[in-house]
C-alpha cells in the first residue's frame, strides 16, 4: 500500500531574501520619514506659537500707545538720557515711555466721567471748571485701576493745543519731573498736577500737591486727564538665551518725581522676547517685537511682528 506524503507550504530562499531586503528598506526610510514628520510638526507648532506670541505682544503695546498723549512720548536710553519721539530713527533705546490719557474715565459707563472741556468764563488761576465732569467717579475709577495706590489727587491735566508735538514738552532728565513743576509754571505744552476742587472742578497744585496757580499758563478750552505714565521695555535679560521679558510699567507719576523702574508697578507682556525696537516720524510710531523659542537648541529661531500706529 502506497501512502501519500503531505508537504507543508513554505517560503523559498529567494522570497525570504526579498522580504528581508524590503524590511530593511522600510526600516531605514520609514524611521527617517517618521523623524522628519515629527520634526516638521514640532517646527510648525513652534512657528505658530511664535507668530501668535509676537503678534499679541505688538498688539498689546500699540493698543496702549493709541491712548498716549503724543507730545509726551520719549525713547529712553537710561534714567538720564532720552529723546523726544517725534523724530526718532535710532533703535538703541531700551525703553519706550509716555503719559497716557485716562481713556477709561473718559469713556465712563454711559457718559464720560471727565468731559475734556473747560468753561473758560468760570475758570481762573486757582480753579479749573470742567462742566459735566464727575470728580468722585473719576477718583473711584483710578483707585480701582491702580489697586488702591492712586486717586484723582495724583492726576494731572494737559491742555490740548496745536503745538502738541513740541520737543520741550516737559520731561526733565535730572529729576524725571516736568519743567512746569520746578518752580516756574510757564510751559503751556506740559502737564499740570491737579487736585479735586468740587464735583466738576480741579485746582492746580505743584509736584508736592501744594496749592499752585495757573497765572502764567496759557489755558485752552480742551484738556486731557492723566493719572499714570507708562513704559515698555525688556526686563530680566538672560545673556545665555539672548532673551528677556517684555514688561509694562504703570501707576507712577513723573510730574511728582516718580520713575517707572522705582515707583511703577510691572506686568509681564510676553516672555522669551529677543528684541523690542521702535522708530518714529512725527506722530507715527513703528513698533517691532521679536519672540524666540527655547526649544530649538543651538539654533537662532525668532519671529518678528511689527505695527505702525498714528
Amino acid at each position: 500500500m502506497i501512502t501519500k506524503q503531505k508537504f507543508k507550504k513554505a517560503f523559498t530562499m529567494i522570497e525570504l531574501v526579498f522580504v528581508i531586503v524590503i524590511m530593511g528598506i522600510l526600516a531605514k526610510f520609514g524611521v527617517e520619514f517618521v523623524a522628519q514628520a515629527y520634526s516638521s510638526f514640532i517646527n510648525s507648532k513652534i512657528n505658530n506659537e511664535l507668530q501668535s506670541n509676537s503678534a499679541t505682544a505688538v498688539e498689546f503695546v500699540t493698543t496702549r500707545l493709541q491712548n498716549r498723549i503724543k507730545a509726551s512720548t520719549i525713547a529712553r536710553e537710561n534714567d538720564f538720557t532720552f529723546t523726544p519721539l517725534k523724530d526718532y530713527t535710532n533703535t538703541t533705546a531700551n525703553i519706550l515711555e509716555w503719559v497716557g490719557s485716562d481713556v477709561d474715565g473718559f469713556r465712563g459707563d454711559t457718559i464720560p466721567y471727565w468731559s475734556g472741556v473747560i468753561d473758560l468764563t468760570l475758570t481762573h488761576s486757582t480753579n479749573i471748571y470742567s462742566p459735566a465732569t464727575n470728580t468722585g467717579k473719576v477718583d473711584a475709577l483710578i483707585d480701582i485701576l491702580s489697586d488702591g495706590n492712586s486717586g484723582l489727587n495724583d492726576a494731572a491735566i494737559y491742555f490740548v493745543n496745536p503745538d502738541s508735538l513740541d520737543s520741550n514738552w516737559g520731561w526733565d532728565a535730572d529729576t524725571n519731573k516736568f519743567d512746569t513743576q520746578l518752580g516756574v509754571v510757564n510751559n503751556e505744552n506740559a502737564i499740570h498736577p491737579i487736585n479735586s476742587n468740587g464735583a466738576s472742578s480741579f485746582k492746580p497744585v505743584n509736584s508736592a500737591s501744594v496749592d499752585n496757580n495757573f497765572s502764567q499758563v496759557a489755558a485752552y478750552e480742551f484738556y486731557q486727564l492723566a493719572w499714570s505714565a507708562y513704559a515698555v521695555g525688556i526686563a530680566d535679560w538672560d545673556a545665555t538665551t539672548d532673551s528677556g521679558t517684555l514688561t509694562l510699567w504703570y501707576d507712577y507719576q513723573p510730574w511728582k518725581g516718580e520713575r517707572y523702574n522705582i515707583h511703577g508697578k510691572s506686568r509681564t507682556i510676553m516672555e522669551n522676547v529677543s528684541s523690542f525696537r521702535f522708530i518714529a516720524r512725527e506722530s507715527l510710531i513703528k513698533v517691532q517685537v521679536c519672540v524666540k523659542s527655547l526649544l530649538i537648541k543651538d539654533e537662532e529661531y525668532s519671529i518678528c511682528k511689527e505695527k505702525t500706529i498714528f
